[in-house]
């Protein structure tokens, strides 16, 4: 166990209400406008195996929210996944888990915005011969601005919030109110010829990905003024709240169009608020989208580039030293330059779905071993001093290590490409921390 002492150096400043608006701000991000064309696409057509993934994946989530509240509290360090999986599995993994999130996770979901962004600017364009430059432009600005420091980012975060919060807002209430379409909101449930278990592996990794960004909220807890006590209904009802807005926000597309035509749209997000607005005032929702896109984009960039420096501040990857170098504004440029560019590269693909499902297939390895960390954790540790115990154990883990499981199991079969890509880019890092050590013990042995 380690001493709760080591988080001494923090405020404990965050209050339940802070820390569920906190939750809530983290994540809903730009993928609800666009994911349900990757819903609808699995699903046939069909809306119900959508809508009902809605719901099981809000569980599931809930249920891992849940599961990471005890470890979080009993490991109450700052770090969040990787701390938790560096204090119960050791260094090796820990660094596999950081090198992931660099190396396949931010970029994918940096990439993965950045097409998005660049087909919304070609829809309100119209220019298609601007795609592939408009992807590597917001990569670029994103460079650009993080370069400028940290405020430059916080005030892109706080642009982007209250524009996609606006455009959320805009669609449920005109959605829910004036959509006339008459359409179904369960029933088909799959589209024929569908298999529905095959297809909800699918739509729950696409529904994961908007979803995204709870399990980083655990890395409150240092800062919580009780997180025994709050840090788990922080996580629940932000989570509750954020499912309840993207059921609205679902049944308000479904209100207006089919999940047949949603299905189409590389943009199911515009083409409601089209159809719901015509397209002068359509074009001002899809720029509000854009904007909102280029915030999560900005705030997974800003992140990303900050886990490199800290996995270099280990001296474990090669060049570390230039990763640790800071300009002027006291931004790490080559962490941030190397973190855009792997970004550009994968950006170049043009596979928004592709690329957000490499993503998180590559991220759930780890949260999955986060959430069986929990049964090991009790095993090294006195249980009864536990400030904060996961309720119903162990069926909510289970559950949440179930949920995990079942989506992988079910993206390594329908694209193993893609998976066996994904764990090779993860296995390339072992033989780099060898390495390290290698080098440590040679530099050990000469002083």
């Amino acid at each position: 166990m380690i001493n709760e002492n080591e988080t001494k150096n923090l405020t404990k400043s965050v209050g339940l209400v802070s820390a569920i608006l906190t939750v809530v701000g983290s994540l809903i991000g730009g993928g609800v406008f666009f994911k349900p064309q990757a819903i609808y696409t699995a699903t046939g057509g069909a809306p119900g195996l959508g809508m009902l993934c809605w719901v099981i994946a809000g569980v599931i989530t809930i249920c891992g929210a849940l599961t990471v509240s005890e470890l979080a509290v009993s490991i109450p360090k700052t770090g969040g996944m990787i701390v938790y999986i560096r204090e119960l599995y050791g260094d090796r993994l820990s660094f596999l888990a950081g090198w992931v999130q660099v190396f396949l996770y931010f970029p994918g979901m940096i990439a993965a915005l950045a097409v998005v962004f660049s087909e919304q600017f070609v829809i309100l364009s119209g220019l298609e011969w601007m795609k592939i430059p408009m992807t590597l432009i917001m990569v670029a600005v994103l460079c650009f601005t993080h370069m400028l420091g940290g405020k430059k980012s916080a005030y892109i975060g706080n642009v982007a919030t209250v524009s996609k919060m606006a455009v959320l807002a805009i669609i449920i209430v005109a959605g829910l109110a004036i959509g006339g379409g008459g359409n179904s909101i369960t029933t088909p449930f799959v589209g024929e010829g569908i298999n529905p278990v095959v297809a909800g592996g699918q739509v729950l990794l696409a529904v994961f990905f908007v979803f995204d960004g709870w399990i980083n909220v655990c890395a409150l807890a240092g800062e919580m003024k009780d997180p025994s006590k709050d840090l788990s209904k922080a996580m629940v009802g932000g989570i509750g709240i954020v499912l309840f807005i993207y059921l609205a926000i679902n049944v308000a597309y479904l209100k207006v169009l089919p999940a047949s035509t949603l299905a189409n749209s590389p943009s199911p997000g515009l083409a409601v608020a089209t159809e719901l607005f015509g397209n002068s005032a359509g074009s001002i929702i899809g720029i509000g989208i854009m904007i909102s896109v280029f915030g999560c984009a900005s705030a997974f960039s800003f992140t990303g580039s900050r886990v490199l420096y800290a996995l270099a501040e280990e001296n474990i990857l090669p060049k570390s030293d230039k990763l640790l170098e800071l300009n002027k504004h006291s931004a790490p440029k080559n962490s941030i330059l190397l973190m855009c560019v792997i970004s550009a590269i994968f950006a170049l693909s043009g596979q928004f779905n592709l690329l957000s499902d490499v993503a998180i297939f590559s991220i759930w390895i780890f949260i999955v071993l986060t959430f069986l960390g929990v049964f090991k954790n009790r095993k090294l540790s006195d249980v009864s001093k536990f400030k904060f115990k996961v309720p119903l154990y162990p069926f909510i883990p289970i559950v949440a290590i179930a949920g995990g499981v079942f989506v992988l199991s079910i993206q390594l079969i329908t694209s193993t490409a893609m998976s066996i890509g994904s764990i090779i880019i993860l296995l390339c890092g072992v033989p780099i921390y060898n390495a390290s050590l290698k080098r440590k013990k040679i530099e050990n042995g000469n002083k």
